[in-house]
């Protein structure tokens, strides 16, 4: 069983505070944390992380005892240092004291070479050392779908900007490319992953797209899991046919990470933990939707 935790909420500090007080874990203590947020742009989210959902959790990091946090991440196609620069970044950098490392700076010896027998990329994929050699993983992303092939950009496909934008031609267009975003995810373990889905994509994505108020935060250390339980919530708002057929675990991405033993192979290894009635109700949508 792995535990999820879902909470009906508008507010992103209370979003972040109560996805650590209920799942009960610290997986930061005396660690030295990077960290993986969504800077595909610097766009409003849903399309990049909201700096309020950033903000709390490193302090939140911070007080669970956290020796350093880096945040390690590119961006795609946008320039990485002007989305720091306009997200605010490097000013939140300054005043809580963590590092900052630009993935699209870093020298190529900076990457290790994961190439897999038996995956879709044809000469294997780069992967940030920094990520490889990682003591703790935290990561935040968003709620929302994906028009370049990827159908949703959740947990799983958080992963992409961890790779090489080397790598990215090959990825965007290749028939296999829900299959390959879920083997990235099989080269390392996160520790902690919160989705912010105040607002989420319904359709398009993932720089823009319709906008739809889910007012909810899902957390927990399983990425199947955690993108099974997105993929309903959208559905549940009512997304793209893409996203919308067939069971959920049949979805490309998550039926692949389920083949690689990322996470749960089904939906009844779930343990919900919420923080109110209408989280609750909630769940029990959710439910119905991963038993379809």
């Amino acid at each position: 069983m792995t535990k999820i935790v879902v909470i009906t909420t508008k507010d992103r500090v209370y979003g972040v505070n109560k996805s650590l007080d209920l799942l009960a874990i610290n997986p930061v203590k005396d660690k030295h944390v990077i960290f993986k947020p969504n800077f595909n742009t610097a766009d409003l989210p849903p399309a990049s992380s909201s700096m309020d959902t950033v903000r709390q959790l490193i302090i939140k990091l911070k007080e669970m005892g956290a020796k350093s946090i880096t945040v390690a991440e590119r961006s795609g196609p946008a320039n990485t240092a002007k989305t720091f620069k306009k997200k605010g970044l490097y000013e939140l950098a300054e005043e809580l004291d963590f590092k900052i490392v630009d993935l699209t700076q870093i020298p190529t010896d900076e990457y290790v070479l994961k190439n897999i027998k038996g995956f879709h990329w044809k000469e294997g994929f780069l992967f940030a050392k920094i990520y490889d050699d990682a003591e703790c993983i935290i990561e935040t992303c968003c709620l929302k779908t994906h028009m370049y092939g990827g159908h949703f950009t959740l947990t799983l496909k958080n992963a992409v900007g961890m790779v090489s934008k080397s790598n990215m031609g090959e990825l965007h267009s290749s028939k296999h490319q829900r299959k390959m975003i879920a083997e990235i995810n099989s080269v390392y373990s996160p520790d902690l992953i919160i989705m912010d889905g105040v607002i989420s994509f319904v359709d398009r994505g993932p720089m823009e797209g319709t906008r739809k108020e889910a007012n909810v935060f899902i957390a927990g250390t399983d990425k199947v899991a955690l993108d099974a339980v997105g993929v309903a919530i959208l559905r549940i708002l009512g997304t793209t046919p893409d996203v919308s057929k067939g069971s959920i675990f049949e979805q490309e991405q998550i039926k692949r990470a389920v083949e690689l033993g990322i996470g749960i192979s089904s939906s009844d290894e779930i343990e919900f933990i919420t923080d109110s009635e209408e989280s609750e109700k909630l769940v029990r949508q959710i439910k119905e939707e991963l038993a379809k």
